[in-house]
């Protein structure tokens, strides 16, 4: 038990110092390319600039969350502060919404008033921003596939090394065709990346909040693989749900005959090392009872509940 908190601990502390490290470049870069993007009148890079300041909160309220899943639970907070990287997760993406819906508006305007881009100094910028992108993106790429509230500052990041690439091109092209038009066409090409990735973390952080079952997860699956435990009669008043994206909760009735307390804790054991290995839910509150109670539903209705 020791040496696993030790481990997590130490995970954590990896996440924080990159979340750091990360913050610190992209707050310096931004300066850089906002006076690019200024003396270079290009919207793709002052578009740019603006995302990624936007990456700069991201990354400090992303350390936040980070931080907090280490504050024991109390009282008041049973589950600890694991739910603030979701909260997070969902403020990050919803900005990201706003900032999209802002320069896809002074893209419009670009196409009907044109405005002539300095596309060298274009080019140069966005290509050092490129590069500062894909480091800060690596720095905290480890972990982002469980942790949703690094998965929204990943996905933050990664829209950057495409929108920065997607400039350096548009200023390419602008340099030897004269078609200013590509820089706003760039922009609108960033804003729907950048909505796309948006839309899909609210949705995820949606469906936690809400308590459903993991995406992943078939729940009838779950209960006839449940009913198949040795011992296991039936199984109602199931409950699956994440506290984050990477920890997952299950509660459920177990009816089985009239045994020993012993039988039955080796019952739940076989239980919670199928839900570990088979659906990743690490958090099992099992109920045992040798008789269903009324009404015996498979899944809970807490309105029937708060009725009576």
């Amino acid at each position: 038990m020791t040496n696993n908190h030790f481990s997590t601990s130490y995970s954590v502390r990896q996440r924080s110092n990159r979340l750091i490290l990360s913050l610190g470049i992209t707050l310096v870069f931004v300066l850089f390319e906002l006076v690019g993007g200024y003396l270079a009148n290009s919207l793709a890079l002052l578009t740019d600039a603006a995302h990624n300041f936007t990456d700069v909160l991201t990354l400090g309220l992303s350390w936040l969350a980070v931080r907090l899943a280490l504050k024991p639970a109390t009282s008041n907070h049973t589950y600890g502060f694991h739910r603030a990287g979701i909260l997070i997760a969902l403020v990050n993406s919803v900005t990201l919404i706003g900032v999209s819906g802002f320069v896809g508006l002074e893209a419009y305007q670009r196409f009907q008033e044109p405005q002539q881009v300095h596309s060298l100094l274009m080019s140069v910028t966005s290509g050092i921003a490129f590069l500062v992108n894909i480091v800060t993106a690596l720095l905290i790429r480890h972990g982002s596939q469980t942790d949703l509230n690094l998965r929204s500052a990943y996905l933050h990041l990664m829209g950057d090394v495409f929108s920065t690439l997607g400039a350096f091109l548009a200023g390419v092209l602008i340099y030897f065709t004269g078609y200013v038009w590509l820089d706003p066409l760039v922009s609108l090409v960033i804003v729907a990346l950048i909505l796309w990735n948006a839309l899909k973390i609210v949705a995820e952080t949606v469906q936690i909040l809400l308590e459903g079952a993991p995406r992943d997860i078939n729940v009838e699956q779950l209960v006839e693989e449940l009913r198949r435990v040795p011992g296991v009669d039936d199984v109602h008043d199931v409950h699956v749900w994440s506290i984050t994206a990477e920890v997952r909760s299950l509660s459920a009735h177990i009816v089985t005959g009239d045994i020993s307390l012993s039988e039955g804790a080796l019952i739940q054991q076989r239980i919670a090392q199928l839900l570990r290995q088979r659906y990743a839910i690490s958090h099992a509150t099992l109920q045992l009872e040798c008789k269903e109670c009324e009404p015996a539903l498979l899944y809970c209705d807490l309105n029937l509940s708060n009725s009576r």
